[in-house]
């Protein structure tokens, strides 16, 4: 911090006031539960995109199975 700062310019860093849009009485969770909700959401949409590939990745291969003829399995083909 710069000891010669304007005192709005202080508050900066660990000073800096934090921004609530909720009033506390309404929002009280703490902020590791807002954490934790949020990898928890980012955790869920990661599955559900992870899942579209792998069915997406399926399709494509019973398209091309039912065009071209059975496809030899092993890691080469992946």
């Amino acid at each position: 911090m710069n000891p010669y700062a304007k005192p709005n310019e202080r508050k900066v860093g660990a000073q800096r006031p934090k921004v609530s849009h909720l009033p506390r009485n309404i929002d009280t969770r703490t902020r590791k539960e807002r954490q934790a909700e949020k990898e928890a959401i980012a955790a869920e949409r990661r599955a559900i995109k992870k899942s579209a590939r792998r069915h997406l990745k399926q399709q494509l291969l019973d398209e091309f199975e039912d065009t071209y003829g059975p496809v030899k399995e092993g890691p080469e083909n992946i």
